[in-house]
């Protein structure tokens, strides 16, 4: 009888036993994440263990660093909400002046990297430090209570967006900071989702293996942020890519012109140029994804909110090089 070998290393670096809730997302994306740079660093330096971890204060570290437990099994420095870029550079610096093997992974979520993290992340991006920098964007500051963020989507209920009689919630687009990533010109810039893992620990582990900076933007679930039921944790992340709300892509050396997409699957339509995908047609509108989340909820008696969020999609996919085609509910 054969034996399926498991997609990745039963190594494990980020174990059970954390305080994140139940279906937490971002808890996933760590896992898979040193597990996928475990893996990396094995076939390329023949080391699993050849990288150490700078985390930005935030949802992760403090749920996997409640003194005196640690959840974390590979070399870990807890650093201030917005330096982590700055403090995996100094590492990635010494590491390079001992002459020792192997990469340094830096992790902030989304108010850590797109808010008070962006001056060091792109310093360390420009410096061309040999450093994975994973931003697990759950789209609000939810260690600290919800409060918005720069990638917050539209139309987004939190503790300081509320939504009322003269607000739809948060009433700017989102910050993609992918893109401003990419515009470094870094060997690597993608985004992942924890609903697709395989496309997730790819990608990890090519950002690993590149000689010089990489960026992987990871959306994942916050349950209490988002309002959504545990079990629906990794269904409704499914969804932001099959409706189109989260694109999933590869930038090498800041080439625009040439912008790897995955396919979004949901039954969507793929128009192909020259093996290029250059527009896809949805089948799943992005109510799909919105009516699963209490954050959300509330447009629903506004939804020219929502036309106004159809757009901002359709405006970002065509950065990207993508024309889509986004239907309403009753078409």
């Amino acid at each position: 009888m054969a034996v399926r070998k498991p997609p990745i290393t039963t190594r494990e670096y980020w174990a059970p036993g954390h305080a994140a809730c139940a279906g937490c997302g971002c808890a996933a994306s760590l896992k898979l994440a040193t597990k996928a740079f475990s893996e990396a660093m094995e076939e390329k330096y023949g080391d699993p263990n050849a990288f150490a971890v700078a985390q930005a204060t935030g949802c992760m570290e403090v749920v996997s660093a409640v003194f005196p437990y640690t959840a974390w099994k590979a070399p870990w420095i807890h650093v201030a909400f917005e330096n982590a870029g700055a403090v995996a550079s100094g590492v990635e610096a010494a590491w390079k002046k001992l002459g020792r093997k192997g990469k340094i992974l830096a992790i902030g979520g989304d108010g850590g990297t797109a808010d008070i993290g962006m001056q060091a992340l792109s310093g360390m991006l420009e410096r061309w430090h040999n450093v994975v920098y994973l931003m697990y964007d759950n789209e609000a500051y939810m260690n600290t209570g919800i409060q918005r963020s720069s990638s917050t989507p539209y139309g987004a209920w939190t503790t300081t967006s509320p939504p009322g009689k003269y607000s739809i919630g948060e009433d700017k687009p989102k910050k993609w900071v992918a893109l401003i990533a990419a515009a470094h010109r870094i060997p690597y810039v993608a985004t992942a989702s924890v609903a697709n893992p395989y496309d997730y620990i790819r990608k990890m582990k090519k950002a690993a293996k590149v000689d010089g900076p990489a960026f992987v933007q990871v959306q994942c679930t916050c349950v209490p942020g988002w309002r959504v039921p545990p079990e629906k944790s990794i269904e409704v992340t499914r969804l932001a890519i099959e409706t189109g709300v989260w694109p999933l892509f590869e930038i090498e050396n800041g080439d625009f012109h040439n912008i790897k997409i995955q396919p979004p699957g949901g039954g969507a339509k793929v128009t192909r140029e020259g093996g290029k995908i250059v527009a896809i047609e949805f089948k799943k509108p992005i109510e799909e994804y919105l009516k699963l989340q209490g954050r959300f909820k509330h447009l629903f008696k506004q939804p020219e909110a929502i036309d106004v969020m159809r757009e901002q999609i359709k405006a970002m996919w065509k950065v990207l090089g993508v024309e889509v085609t986004l239907p309403k509910p009753e078409e």
